[in-house]
């Protein structure tokens, strides 16, 4: 069997030339302005510290670059594997122990196994036989409950819940401990989020505004938070008045990390590990095959197993957690020009640049609680994507 089939970066590296190089570098660019952000979110909401996402967002998206098939999809931390993640480590181990950490690679080491098992067993069919709709529906309900868990953080209160009733219940029972100013942070911000991706194209174009620029400031809606809410907090000492910041991110790159290799972690991790398997290669091939069919090209679902299972097992290596393809990023480097998986190697650069040299400015990157905006905003643009590739691709 040719080795181009195993390796897809012997098929496109073929043709790649300098025009191709000069559009995969600004869609890594631009990807990776989103990206951190949104990796440093999605740790949080594992449970996990916020290094972490970044961790899993640079050899996961290079491994991927070698074994993946798509030219366009864009691996790393995404919010329902992170939400999956929480869930699944939360019955195990304490959060913010080392023991979390740890399983949190076996997780994805786990994970990575079974999809390169099922890559070699050529067992990609399997994704022919789930229901487009009930994918939608578990990733919409998931948005749901995302977003109520993160009330209490915009609002600045104690609350917890192991369901949306539970939770809900507790965030009423806490809502006079309102902190005042992360409240009007909070839901200044998320408005801001909701009208730019409402209200601010029709606005543009009734002011003449041209159709290229006005499609690049409805994509920087959410980095004009990010940069408007970390001036805030810096300029006016927010943090000194209740509202909470991510704190110090370690100026590294990723570490050398082991999974652990007890029988009994690894049993109760078992069945988890296999449901974010099968979640993450649907939500994954399904925004590559989308993406795919608008060039013409296609997809290997064999390989794209294979890929993300190398890209798992890298982020059990390097002190990340499990991670898949991601439609809102993914669609957004379609947008910016991306041509190869070389863009998703560039962004991974990026991001290993930003973690080495940028941490000290991530000390107030959108304070921690106005951090789930991104998670709420990524997630809304997630289940509206999802919905309408379900569509497309009955």
């Amino acid at each position: 069997m040719p080795l181009h089939r195993f390796l897809p970066i012997l098929t496109w590296g073929k043709t790649y030339n300098r025009a191709t190089l000069s559009n995969d570098l600004i869609a890594a660019v631009i990807v990776t302005i989103m990206l951190i952000p949104q990796s440093l979110a999605y740790a949080l909401l594992a449970g996990l510290p916020p290094e972490a996402g970044l961790y899993a967002s640079i050899a996961p998206i290079l491994l991927y670059t070698v074994f993946g098939t798509s030219r366009v999809l864009a691996v790393g931390p995404v919010a329902v594997v992170s939400l999956m993640t929480a869930a699944a480590l939360s019955n195990i181990v304490e959060q913010g122990t080392m023991g979390y950490a740890v399983a949190a690679l076996s997780l994805a080491a786990l994970s990575g196994v079974m999809l390169l098992a099922m890559g070699i067993f050529r067992l990609g069919f399997v994704a022919n036989f789930l229901s487009h709709p009930v994918i939608s529906g578990f990733i919409t309900a998931s948005g749901i409950i995302i977003a109520a868990s993160q009330l209490k953080h915009i609002l600045g209160i104690d609350a917890h819940g192991h369901n949306l009733l539970d939770l809900s219940l507790s965030l009423f029972e806490h809502l006079p401990e309102t902190n005042g100013m992360t409240a009007v942070i909070g839901i200044s911000a998320t408005a801001f989020l909701f009208w730019v991706r409402k209200g601010l194209k029709p606005t543009l174009q009734k002011l003449g505004v041209g159709a290229g620029f006005t499609g690049i400031a409805v994509k920087a809606g959410p980095v004009v938070v990010v940069v408007a809410t970390t001036l805030a907090v810096w300029m006016f000492s927010l943090s000194e008045q209740g509202v909470k910041i991510v704190g110090d991110v370690p100026q590294s790159l990723p570490p050398l990390t082991l999974p652990s290799f007890s029988p009994t972690l690894l049993g109760q991790l078992l069945l988890p590990a296999f449901l974010i398997s099968i979640i993450g290669f649907v939500e994954s091939i399904s925004v590559a095959q989308t993406l795919a069919a608008k060039k013409r090209q296609r997809i290997d679902p064999d390989q794209e197993l294979i890929g993300l299972g190398a890209s798992n097992i890298a982020a059990a290596v390097s002190g990340g957690y499990p991670v898949t393809g991601g439609f809102a990023r993914s669609v957004v480097n379609f947008d910016a020009g991306a041509e190869t998986p070389a863009a998703g190697a560039y962004t991974a650069i990026g991001i290993g640049l930003a973690a080495l040299f940028l941490t000290p400015l991530l000390r107030v990157f959108g304070f921690r609680r106005g951090m789930v905006l991104f998670r709420i905003a990524a997630f809304s643009l997630n289940g509206m994507l999802c919905a309408a590739l379900s569509s497309q691709m009955a």
